[in-house]
């Protein structure tokens, strides 16, 4: 089989990337670079010691995207790429659903002209909104709190459409909860550009010297320290469920929605506290006022993707912390080290 992988040269989609080619399929990666770097390409090659092609593309190029299904035999896409910073999103909209949903679009008229039928996309547990209970099953009600997460869910609902309108459309939507860590090797990982907008690379960088603290936001929650509460994922059991999804999947018409998550909960202080467990240093942190939109707490009910995918994530908040940290110190300034 060989798989379409967007937005492969950034963060999830690199090491989605190792785990496809380990598992034997062939790939062809697609990516604009704009939040990524060719070195993650050469690294992914390099690890999985794998050879494959690669375009800099961007999705909203229908001329030069076009020219990948000519050159290449498409069996399916896994779609990661689009624009992810949720408070960026709340700043220039217009730019996240032009990006986000053109792009995918401008994918999709692709995909249906050239007969490929299935497709993964990676979605977000933001499609849930502020839940009213945890944890979260894939029939919550769904809502949004930014444009960001707006742009996944009315890529959730476009994709279902056409599913209903293409009988031999396979479309699996994996909804992440918060992916961290790095590929065990310590040469691929997290290579935000500018300051981090998520937790766990903002604490590796102050650990390694590049940040001052960690801006913690809100020690009021009712939470058991105070602090909000999240589902993190190693990103490698997460690139692991979209090899499960393409394995389960491929040949079964419709919609699948599953969560990707560890079903378990870790407050901001415990993952600063497991941080200086795997870096053997202090972290300094500063308590800030809650952000706009921050919710209590939010973590995963994933038995569907246990029974239907057979995927478990089985990395633990440790190894999380240990591979980050591995990647972060030997890189301190990601691939450009």
């Amino acid at each position: 089989m060989n798989i379409l992988v967007t937005g492969g040269a950034g963060y999830i989609g690199s090491h989605t990337c190792v785990e496809l080619l380990n598992a034997g399929y062939d790939i062809v990666v697609v990516d604009n670079l704009d939040n990524s770097c060719l070195k993650a390409v050469e690294t992914t090659k390099r690890i999985a010691g794998r050879d494959f092609k690669f375009y800099e593309c961007d999705l909203l190029d229908r001329e030069n995207l076009e020219k990948v299904f000519i050159e290449n035999k498409i069996d399916a896409v896994i779609h990661f790429a689009g624009l992810k910073a949720v408070g960026e999103s709340t700043q220039i909209p217009l730019r996240y659903y032009h990006n986000n949903i053109t792009g995918t679009l401008v994918l999709m008229e692709l995909m249906e002209k050239y007969d490929v039928n299935n497709i993964v996309f990676s979605s977000s547990a933001t499609v849930y909104g502020m839940p009213k209970t945890v944890p979260i099953t894939e029939d919550f009600p769904l809502s949004t709190t930014n444009p960001y997460g707006s742009t996944k869910l009315m890529l959730e609902q476009i994709l279902t459409d056409a599913a209903k309108a293409n009988n031999k459309l396979s479309v699996t939507l994996l909804r992440y909860f918060n992916p961290i860590g790095a590929h065990k090797s310590g040469e691929m990982g997290e290579d935000p550009k500018g300051i981090p907008n998520n937790l766990l690379p903002y604490v590796a960088q102050v650990a390694v010297g590049k940040l001052e603290k960690v801006h913690v936001f809100g020690d009021d929650y009712p939470t058991p320290d105070g602090t909000g509460v999240r589902d993190y994922i190693h990103v490698v059991d997460l690139a692991i469920g979209h090899l499960k999804a393409i394995e389960h999947r491929a040949d079964k018409p419709g919609v699948h929605i599953y969560n990707l998550g560890t079903g378990n909960g870790y407050s901001v202080l415990q993952i600063i506290k497991a941080f200086e467990k795997a870096c053997g240093k202090e972290i300094p942190y500063v308590i800030d006022p809650r952000r706009p939109g921050d919710i209590a707490e939010c973590w995963a009910n994933a038995a569907k993707a246990k029974e239907e995918l057979d995927w478990t994530a089985t990395r633990g908040i440790e190894e999380m912390c240990e591979d980050s940290w591995r990647w972060q110190s030997t890189h301190p300034n990601g691939y450009n080290d």
